[in-house]
C-alpha cells in the first residue's frame, strides 16, 4: 500500500477501490461502440449467441478465458487484459461480501491460535 507522511493511506488515490466495481463487459461494450461494431455483429464474428454475449457485456456473466481469447481474436486486444479485469472485478465483489468477510475473520482468528 502506498503512503505519504501524515496522510491516511486509505485516502490516497492509488489505494482507493472504486465505489462500484467495473465489470469488464462494460469496457468491451464501450470499445465496440467506439469502433461502430454492433453486439450482434461481434457475436456472429465470435461464433457465440447474441444473448450470451449481451449478458457478458451487461455484467450478468463473467468474461471467461474462452471469451477473452475470442475477444482477442475479434478485437485485437490481448486476452490477458480481459482476464485480469475479470479477476480484479471478482476480487472486489468478494471483498464486498459481508458473509465472506465474517468467514475470513473467523479463519484468521483460528490461524492466529495455531
Amino acid at each position: 500500500m502506498k503512503g505519504l507522511n501524515d496522510s491516511n493511506p486509505d485516502m490516497i488515490a492509488n489505494n482507493l477501490e472504486p465505489f462500484e466495481p467495473t465489470h469488464p463487459g462494460e469496457i468491451i461494450k464501450e470499445e465496440i461502440a467506439e469502433r461502430g461494431i454492433s453486439q450482434r455483429r461481434l457475436a456472429q464474428q465470435m461464433g457465440v449467441s447474441y444473448s450470451v454475449l449481451n449478458e457478458v457485456l451487461n455484467g450478468k456473466r463473467p468474461v471467461t478465458i474462452e471469451y477473452a481469447l475470442m475477444l482477442e481474436a475479434a478485437l485485437g486486444i490481448d486476452a490477458d487484459l480481459w482476464i485480469g479485469m475479470q479477476a480484479a472485478y471478482n476480487k472486489q465483489m468478494a471483498q464486498r461480501d459481508s458473509t465472506l468477510q465474517k468467514r475470513l475473520a473467523h479463519i484468521r482468528r483460528i490461524a492466529a491460535m495455531l
